[in-house]
């Protein structure tokens, strides 16, 4: 093969440029891998202590020399650590690889990356929740109107709005803890033949690296890349949760709503610039999402015809991963920022969500008191907000008489069932949009993330 094709291929099989971001995994791994070869007799102390003043050395120069990883195009970052270790303390440092695959290793260094990668993102989602609610808190009172179809149907309040995010993020966080326990599994010590003939305590190398549990089987170990699946599916449904926030806020902060501004109090920009600014951020998140959907369904057509073993092609998997794990911790981070400067127009949204509102339950349930039948009560409150949308006029601001033409049983008390505080005190159940059940939600919610912490 020609000088040039080689090393064409050689740079193209290098998977170096990406997964370096592994490095730090990698070489924690090689540290308790070198512990349990001293144990097992593989290696001397002096061998052991060499090895380990080697890593040692190789992080220091990683940390301090930005071109370290520049200096010959190794495969990959394993391939990288192992020559220069070798460089550093000669040839027993290639019995490092003694009991263990090149699979094995890749798949344990990756497993250790992510699960560190899902804590970190697990935590700024839950710093997210923090914002959330007291977004809620700032503007307790601020109503907003619910639409459905894109018509306005009935008000709620801004931090009933908020709540149900953190839910929908709280779901986020339960599935990203659902892959972390399936990602924290040792694939190193599945190979029975390591186990038996070189008597490595691999249970003990599952301690030092803190994994929960190991691989029951070697080909499953290595080949398994589930939980990438099942992590990028988990972001891809938490970035389409901050995708819908994103979609409205852009709606309420436009021009035709108003119905909320950005205000951040460093800011340097002027107010008008400023909305540009979280605007854009906004429309950011929004199309981001499309990127962590077509990650999983790369991922996916990877996977779905290769042999059970290790094969290159795992490696795709890799640059989807990170860009997934940089994907979802900017947005999460960007949307903490918009919210937290978010200042709500309560009397723009107030008149409205109270415009043309009818209160049409409270005005069964009042009529029901009076003995009338559902049916008939139903009936008399829609020919009431057909004969209000025809003469344009609010409900609550007909007079008794043109009510009481609608039926005799209508009296003047009737004004308390169809106003809009009415209408809230009726939802008066847990989960429902009333001030008092708002603030315990709210204190709830903030009572969980505080029991996390302790």
């Amino acid at each position: 093969m020609e000088e040039k094709s080689q090393k064409l291929l050689q740079e193209f099989n290098s998977t170096l440029a990406f997964d370096r971001r592994l490095f730090y995994a990698d070489i924690k791994v090689d540290f308790a891998y070198a512990d349990a070869l001293f144990n097992a007799g593989v290696l001397t102390r002096l061998e052991s202590e060499r090895i380990k003043n080697g890593l040692h050395t190789i992080l220091k120069r990683a940390e301090h020399d930005a071109n370290y990883f520049n200096s010959l195009p190794f495969e990959d970052v394993h391939t990288f650590i192992e020559e220069k270790l070798v460089q550093l303390v000669g040839e027993p440092a290639r019995k490092i690889l003694i009991g263990r695959s090149r699979a094995e290793q890749t798949a344990t260094a990756f497993r250790i990356w992510l699960r560190d990668e899902i804590v970190e993102i697990s935590g700024l989602a839950k710093s997210f929740q923090g914002s959330l609610i007291e977004a809620g808190e700032k503007q307790i009172e601020a109503v907003l109107p619910v639409f459905e179809h894109s018509t306005k149907t009935h008000p709620s309040l801004w931090a009933d709005w908020c709540l149900a995010y953190y839910e929908m993020i709280s779901r986020d966080r339960e599935r990203l803890d659902e892959v972390w326990r399936r990602v924290n599994v040792l694939p190193l010590g599945a190979d029975d033949n390591a186990r038996i003939f070189l008597e490595i305590d691999y249970e003990e190398v599952a301690r030092a690296l803190n994994f929960e549990g190991m691989a029951a089987n070697n080909l499953d170990a290595i080949s398994d890349r589930d939980f990438v699946v099942e992590f990028v599916g988990a972001c891809a449904v938490l970035i389409m949760h901050l995708s819908r926030l994103a979609a409205d806020l852009i709606l309420y902060s436009s021009e035709e709503f108003q119905y909320l501004k950005f205000n951040h109090k460093e800011a340097a920009n002027p107010p008008l610039e400023l909305n540009g600014v979280y605007t854009t951020a906004l429309e950011t998140i929004r199309g981001k999402s499309g990127r962590i959907f077509g990650h999983q369904t790369a991922i996916l057509s990877t996977l779905k015809g290769l042999p059970l073993n290790f094969s290159k092609d795992l490696g795709e998997a890799l640059e989807a991963v990170f860009d997934t794990v940089d994907t979802v911790k900017l947005c999460l981070q960007s949307s903490k920022i918009v919210l937290d400067s978010v200042i709500v127009n309560e009397l723009k949204t107030k008149n409205a969500a109270l415009t043309n509102f009818f209160n049409s339950d409270g005005l069964v349930e009042y009529l029901m008191q009076k003995n009338v039948s559902i049916e008939s009560a139903q009936e008399i409150a829609k020919n009431i907000e057909q004969y209000a949308q025809l003469k344009e006029m609010e409900i609550q601001k007909l007079n008794l008489e043109k009510l009481q033409n609608f039926s005799s049983v209508i009296e003047s008390d009737v004004y308390e069932f169809i106003t809009f505080e009415s209408y809230l005190e009726s939802k008066n159940t847990a989960g429902d949009t009333v001030f008092k059940r708002v603030l315990e939600a709210l204190d709830n919610a903030k009572k969980g993330l505080r029991f996390e912490e302790n």
